[in-house]
Parts: C-alpha cells; structure tokens; sequence
C-alpha cells in the first residue's frame, strides 16, 4: 500500500516539474520575440550612419534612432559601469537546443520554441550585482560537436602538426580545450554592474565575464561584446560565456548606439580594473589584444570601435553591416575585420555592400550562414533568387563558434585557423555549421 502511494506521489511530482519548465519556456520565448523585434526595428531606421560615425565623444548625448529621445551616455571609466541588457535574439531560424549556452540552469527546456538566448535573470535587488561561476559543460549546440567535421576544413590535420604551446603567442592565455563549439573553462559572470542605463522604463546594465582561475603567467585578451538595439544583453549569455569559457574576459555594454560612445568607456573601465592591486583583474589584462563583437546595433558599435579606439585590433560584427557602406573602407590595414551573417537577414544587403566597397584594405572576411530552417526573413542573393532560412538574429547563437574561432586566432594568435577562414576548403568557406542545419558560405580578402 505504501509503496503503490509513494510512486503515485512521484508521478505526480514529474508532472509538476514538467508543466513549470513549460511555463518557463514559454516565458524565455516571449523575452526572445520581443527582443528580436526591438532590435531590427532600431537596425532598420538606423537612417543616417555618417552622422552617427561622427560621434566621438562618449560624453555627448546619442539620439535614439528609434524613439527621438536623447541618451546621455553613463559609462563612466572610474565606476563599475552599467549592465548592458540589449537583447538582438536569433530568428525562428536558431534551434536552442544547439544555442551553446554554458550554464544550463538558464536554459529553457523546449529546443523547438527558444532560439537559445540564454535569458538570465537579473537579482531581485537591482542595485547590487549577481557573480555566479558557470562551470564547462556540454551545451545542447555542442552535442553535435562529436559529430565527424566537414572533411573539407584543413584546420585539423595543421592543428595536429603543432602544440598548443606553439599556437599561442607569449603572453596571451587561452583555454587548452580548443572546440569552439564547447564552453572549456568555468567563469565568473556578473551582471547588473552600476551604473546602468534607463530607456523606456527599461534598465540597462554592463556584465562581465572571465575565467574563473586567472592565468598566473599569461596575460587574457578583452573582447567587448555589443547587444542589438532595444536589446538586454542578458540574452546574449550563451555567447558571453563561451568567449569567456575560452580565455577572454568579456564585457557586454549596455546599449549599442553604433558610435563607440558606450565601447570606448567599457574599454576604460577594464583598464582601470586592470590598474586596481585591490581588484581580481589586476595585471591581468593586456589592453593590446582587444576585439570587438556584437549583434545588430552592437556590429556597429564594434566596427566603430575598430575605427576609433587604437586598443581594439580586430572586430566580427554578427548580422551587421554598416548601412553607408563604408565603414569597412575605413578599417587600417592593420587591423582585421569580420562579418557573419544570415542568407535571410535583413542585414545581408549592408553586409555585403559593407565588405565589396573597393576601397577596403584591411584583411577582411564575408562569412554567409546558408541552408537554414525556413523563416519569414528571406533576400536575393548575389544570382537574384530569393534565399530565405538563417535570419537576423542567427550569428550570436548558431553562428557562434565563427566568433569565438576569429578571437582565438585575431587575438590569441592561433595561426592554424587562418586555413579555417582563407582560400577554398576551411570549415567556415565551406563546412557544415556543426549541430546546426546549413553549410558556412565565407569569402576573403587581404590576408
């Protein structure tokens, strides 16, 4: 009799359980199509790059290209700056079951409804910041990472050839764990970090991100990372994380206004961590390798980082391209520069015309995600048929191992992974997008 009450008390439990992660699921999804529709709309009316190019000093006001309102720019490099919470999700498009996420507590439970945005919740108290360490696992994106590579990618055979010694220059730490479908390390990730951003009745704050056990005798290269307009960049922890899980430390800023004004603080901030004896980051950073990222608004906010701060050497701007087309011109042969976006997105049109403006000179790469799962987004392609599948919102989550492979090897010096990305048959020309539906189409030049 006992026995046949407890397994009806344990069904009954199983149930409950089940019906809670459905709810949240459902919760995670609203967050995600929100977001993604506040991102493309400010990318869309994003009307006039050149004046936005112009702005250069973060503490002038940024008109919001969406509202008219004027943002006053809170980044402060002397405080602990705000918790960027924009939010540029992927499309129908990303599969959250493959999403990459390292911290599966804050992953939803429905693979076929959450593109994979890693929503975290902020603490209850918004004034203080929330550090929790995020341990490797085996994220529902990398559960394919086992699967056999596309023979097509050289990178394998060259990496086999080298140490990972040999592989990374002196100085700079990076995760001896090289998948860049797999988070490698566990880390300290913080969000609402003051001061934070207001913007229609919505707050805004920076997060940061690094491994847990600091190199001791290498110095970690800085990624900033940009959310897509309208956007929490809470939405963007899986990719947060795995650049971090890699050896960066991350800081996502609050809002991206396309014109470095809340880049260039961030970047100040860190370095005064950097400088601190009492603070964990304290000659740990070297502010020489420093790449930029970001989704949407935030690929924007990265190339104009590319253009105006000398720290920053290289930037991957994911479905993003500057809506003059000129940006990418500007770039120093110096510096290196990235693009990956979406056969569908909106995007694909600045993107394109962004990377062939023939005044280019820096090397730069044009990586296509094609073959995706049909969506609503759809454009013409270079032939004048009508492509439709990878979105907007496809590069933070599906397309994520290009930007951490791009770091790896821009900023921590990973040559062998030049053959991943230059010539005819490296995994991100012409390989499968691992745990993903469609093949990377890239093209290069410069290098």
């Amino acid at each position: 009799m006992k026995s046949k009450y407890f397994k009806n008390l344990a069904k009954g439990l199983v149930i409950m359980s089940a019906a809670l992660a459905l709810a949240n699921c459902g919760d995670a999804t609203d967050k995600v199509n929100s977001a993604i529709s506040d991102a493309q709309e400010q990318y869309q009316n994003q009307q006039n790059p050149a004046d936005s190019s112009q702005v250069t000093d973060p503490s002038q006001p940024v008109v919001d290209p969406v509202t008219g309102e004027i943002i006053t720019p809170t980044g402060d490099p002397a405080t602990d700056p705000s918790n960027d919470s924009a939010a540029d999700p992927s499309n129908s498009n990303v599969d959250p079951s493959q999403s990459g996420n390292g911290d599966l507590a804050q992953q939803t439970t429905d693979p076929s409804t959450n593109p994979g945005t890693d929503p975290v919740t902020g603490p209850t108290d918004p004034a203080s910041s929330v550090s929790e360490d995020v341990g490797p696992t085996n994220p529902a994106q990398s559960s394919s990472s086992d699967a056999v590579k596309p023979a097509s990618s050289s990178s394998e055979e060259q990496k086999a050839e080298s140490s990972s010694s040999e592989a990374k220059p002196a100085g700079i730490f990076l995760a001896e764990g090289s998948d860049e479908n797999k988070d490698q390390l566990e880390i300290s990730y913080t969000e609402d970090i003051e001061p934070c951003i207001f913007d229609n009745g919505k707050r805004y704050c920076r997060i940061l991100a690094y491994p847990k056990q600091l190199s001791t005798t290498q110095k970690h290269a800085v990624v900033m990372w940009g959310p897509g307009g309208g956007s929490d960049p809470k939405s963007y922890g899986g990719i947060i994380k795995r650049l971090a899980s890699h050896g960066f430390v991350v800081v996502a800023i609050p809002q991206s206004p396309g014109n470095a004004t809340q880049g260039k603080p961030a970047l100040d901030w860190l370095k005064s961590k950097n400088d601190d004896p009492s603070d964990p980051l304290y000659q740990k950073l070297d502010m020489t390798k420093v790449g930029c990222s970001g989704h949407s608004m935030g690929g924007l906010e990265s190339e104009q980082m590319l253009l105006k701060d000398d720290r920053v050497i290289t930037a991957m701007l994911n479905n993003s391209g500057d809506l003059g087309h000129t940006a990418m011109s500007q770039v120093s042969p110096n510096k290196t520069i990235g693009i990956v976006y979406g056969e569908g997105g909106m995007e694909r049109p600045n993107a394109e015309a962004d990377y062939n403006n023939q005044g280019v000179k820096a090397p730069a790469c044009l990586i296509r995600m094609t073959g995706g799962k049909p969506s609503n987004e759809c454009q013409k392609n270079e032939f004048g048929q009508t492509e439709c599948g990878w979105g907007h919102g496809s590069g933070p989550w599906g397309g994520m191992a290009a930007t951490v492979a791009w770091m790896r090897w821009h900023l921590g010096g990973e040559d062998f992974r030049k053959a991943d990305f230059v010539g005819t048959s490296g995994k991100y020309i012409d390989g499968n997008i691992i745990g993903e539906q469609g093949k990377w189409k890239g093209q290069c030049k410069n290098f």
